[in-house]
């Protein structure tokens, strides 16, 4: 009877702090010095100078590192740059700021599809179907880089040819004291 009052108290606190994780956390607001870095940023990106782009976006990610957009559209750059590793990087970066971003899920996806890691790009498609979930050209495009990663040859394994076999190596190996 005499911790009554203080598990109550408890009690509710926890309900509190457990009620509070329920609930979407909203996305601060981006300043506008960064929003106006974006913008010249992707008007350097549609006219071809990626390096440029690079640059700004960068900047933008230094004024407000909130900014989970700078974070994508730095992915998609490097996907265009045939950086796939990095660009899976950034893309997981954005994603840990908004788990619910369609675009950033959809090019993780395809990079893990150029990558090879097919089941994790069906684990992202899988995910994306599941948020879209009415047409969806994220979606569709995704499924469609899938099954072109899966119809394509592995090429690692073509491109490396050992440089000894098997006996060689034993051979040397009882060669060397």
């Amino acid at each position: 009877m005499r911790f009554s009052p203080a598990a109550i108290a408890l009690s509710l606190g926890l309900a509190m702090v457990s009620s509070a994780g329920l609930s979407k956390p909203e996305l601060p607001p981006i300043s506008a010095q960064a929003q106006a870095l974006a913008a010249r940023a992707a008007a350097a990106q549609a006219a071809g100078d990626s390096a440029l782009a690079i640059d700004l976006y960068e900047t933008a990610l230094a004024v407000d590192p909130a900014f989970q957009q700078a974070f994508v559209s730095l992915a998609d750059i490097a996907r265009a740059q045939g950086l796939d590793g990095k660009a899976v990087r950034l893309y997981r970066e954005a994603l840990e700021r908004d788990p619910n971003d369609v675009a950033a899920l959809a090019g993780e996806g395809e990079a893990l599809a150029d990558r090879g890691a097919l089941e994790r790009a069906r684990e992202d498609l899988a995910r994306l179907r599941l948020l879209c979930r009415t047409d969806c050209s994220d979606a569709d495009r995704l499924a469609q880089a899938i099954d072109q990663a899966a119809a394509e040859p592995v090429r690692s394994a073509e491109a490396v040819t050992p440089a000894t076999t098997v006996e060689e190596a034993e051979r040397r190996a009882e060669e060397q004291p």
